[in-house]
This record gives structure tokens, sequence and C-alpha cells, in this order.
């Protein structure tokens, strides 16, 4: 696969607790020179990020991250501010405790709400599956497919564990086809990032792939 078919699915990612801005200054740098599909960084540099890039660069950010346990009226100010402040897609993270308590309408009431205010802007869900059944992976297929939402996420990459190809691949079983699947987190070399794609993904959230690159 062309390196450049791999770059344009990537979300560069920087979404450490210390990130400065001379950091995500970077990350918009390299991910333009790379051809990256958006950069993904905390939500108080999006609008410093966004009058920095214009429109050479998506800029995609996170809401209710990475617990997903705030209130559903915190994940909307948090998605209203970050549009507002230019965003261009959005990733939240669910509410985890309401999945296993099967909770299922409270899940996807708040993903609908949420898309609502992006209207045409993405949103992506996290689902964070190394905390999940499969049972319930599944049962998040249906709830995003129906919901409207843009895309499923694996991980938040602040968790126990990343993307596994065994997800991606049920996921890709499980989605409707309006929905569309990104990889996040552990994603370390080309030959990952190639068999993610090829499974299924559409987005790869990962810092990895351009720093790969940049030593080249």
């Amino acid at each position: 696969m062309d390196i450049k078919e791999i770059t344009k699915c990537v979300d560069h990612t920087l979404l450490n607790p210390t990130s400065t801005w001379a950091e995500i200054r970077e990350l918009c740098d390299d991910a333009v020179n790379y051809g990256t599909a958006s950069v993904c960084i905390p939500p108080c540099y999006v609008k410093q990020a966004k009058e920095y890039v214009q429109d050479k660069m998506a800029v995609c950010t996170v809401v209710g991250f990475p617990n997903g346990y705030a209130a559903t009226a915190t994940k909307m100010f948090e998605t209203e501010e970050a549009l507002k402040d230019g965003a261009d897609e959005i990733d939240m993270v669910i509410n985890l405790g309401w999945v296993k308590d099967k909770k299922y309408d409270w899940v996807e009431n708040e993903i609908r709400a949420l898309k609502l205010l992006c209207g045409n802007k993405i949103l992506k869900v996290i689902v964070e599956t190394c905390l999940l059944t499969t049972e319930e992976k599944v049962k998040m297929c249906e709830i995003v497919t129906s919901s409207g939402a843009d895309y499923i996420k694996t991980s938040t990459g602040f968790s126990k564990a990343g993307a596994t190809f065994e997800d991606v691949g049920l996921f890709a079983a499980h989605i409707g086809s309006n929905v569309k699947i990104k990889a996040a987190g552990g994603i370390a070399s080309l030959e990952d990032a190639e068999k993610f794609l090829k499974l299924g993904a559409d987005r790869l959230g990962t810092s990895r792939i351009v720093k790969i690159l940049k030593t080249k």
C-alpha cells in the first residue's frame, strides 16, 4: 500500500495532558506536510490550531474524554464550544456505565444529541473496546448505526488497551453502511496501519505513523 494511502487516513493525534502549543503547532505542520486526514488535539487548542492551519487541515477534538461519564449536558456544551472554536470533527466518549447497565436508549439519545449539534460535521463515537464484552461491542455497532453518527472508534488510547485487528473485523461485520470505522490506540507500525485499513478501518488515530515517516 502506498504511504499516501495510509497517511490520508491518519488522524494525527496529540492528547497528552502536558501538551504545549509548540507541540500542537509542530503536529499541525507535520499533518499538513504528510497529508493526514486531520489533527486530533485537546479542546483548549482548537481555536488556536484552526486559526493556524485554516483550511489546510481538518481539526478534530475530543468530548467527554477520556472516561465518558460526564453528564450529557456537559458533553453538549463541550461540543458546542469546540464547534464554535472551529472544530471540523468531534470524537466523543460514550457512557460505559450505561452500557453495562443496558441503558441503551440513554447511550443512543446522547449520541443523537451530539450529532444534532454537529450537523454536517463529523461525529466519531469512542466505545473503548477493551472495557466491553463481545456482546456489548456488537450492541454498540447497532446503536452507533441507528444514532446517525459518522464513525465508531475503538479506543481513547488512555485505557487498558487500544485497537485490535479482531475488534476492527468485528465492527466491519456489524456496522451499517452509513458508519465508518476509526481504529485508535497502540498503532505502532506501517504494517499494522495497513492491516487495520484492509480490515475495514477508514481512519487511524495515531501519532506514531508520522513519527516513523519523519525518521525515514
